[in-house]
């Protein structure tokens, strides 16, 4: 593992597990948010692959729910991302 990949892990992590937590939420299954976005999220939820902050707009307007909002938690600001 790079040590590139090793500084983003906590981030893809926290993105992972937001977007769970916003989809579980809302009542939406995997299975229909494929459908409805084209977006395989089982992938994503499991931090398993890098994407684009397109996608990540895509699922934030999907979820409903802006991009700042997504970010604004004491988790995200808990997560030590400098160097």
């Amino acid at each position: 593992m790079s040590h590139k990949q090793h500084k983003e892990e906590p981030l893809l992590w926290f993105i992972a597990e937001r977007i769970k937590e916003l989809r579980k939420e809302k009542d939406i299954t995997q299975e229909h948010f494929l459908f409805d976005t084209g977006i395989h999220i089982g992938r994503i939820e499991r931090a398993g692959r890098n994407f684009s902050v397109s996608t990540l707009l895509v699922i934030c307007q999907y979820l409903d729910i802006s991009l700042s909002d997504f970010f604004n938690t004491s988790k995200f600001t808990e997560l030590n991302l400098t160097k």
